[in-house]
């Protein structure tokens, strides 16, 4: 039982020194980015060790969201996230009106919202009949989220 114990010890250990070699270049595809990237990742021998530094930091310090939201410490930004952002306040803001304007297929408040998605003049008629037709579907119950609303107009206009 022993001499089982010794063997599974030492490969063990020939993995974890062979597994750094391996992954080279790809420490951010395991650990993400944030300070533990900033502060480990730039290391040559981009080992197991530096790979669990850079993880232990990142998820002891809880960093990477806002490196994700501010898109710093070698965090990429989503691009839409702040469209995204000012879509999903519109339609938090203007649930009435944007009910009634999709009810009827125009308005001003639809207007904005085919702007706020980056509707193509050329294709709003189309997408403001999709959401007018889809009426029931996107407005099912009265009560939803205007996340909710959102994702349903977005399918409804697809």
């Amino acid at each position: 039982m022993r001499k089982l114990l010794v063997l599974v010890l030492c490969v063990s250990v020939a993995v974890l020194l062979f597994a750094g070699p391996v992954m080279a270049g790809r420490a951010k595809d395991n650990c993400g980015c944030g300070l533990g990237t900033v502060l480990w990742g730039d290391k040559a021998d981009n080992s197991i060790l530096s790979q669990s530094m850079q993880a232990t930091t990142n998820g002891t310090f809880g960093n990477q969201t806002f490196g994700i939201t501010s898109g710093t410490s070698e965090c990429d930004q989503p691009p839409k996230w702040a469209a995204k952002k000012r879509l999903l306040e519109f339609v938090n803001n203007n649930m009435d009106s944007l009910a009634k304007d999709i009810a009827v297929g125009q308005g001003e408040s639809l207007e904005t919202l085919a702007e706020l998605m980056e509707i193509p003049g050329a294709d709003r008629n189309e997408f403001y009949g999709k959401l007018q037709s889809n009426f029931d579907y996107i407005f099912a119950t009265g009560k939803e989220e205007p996340a909710t609303i959102l994702d349903r107009i977005v399918t409804a206009s697809s």
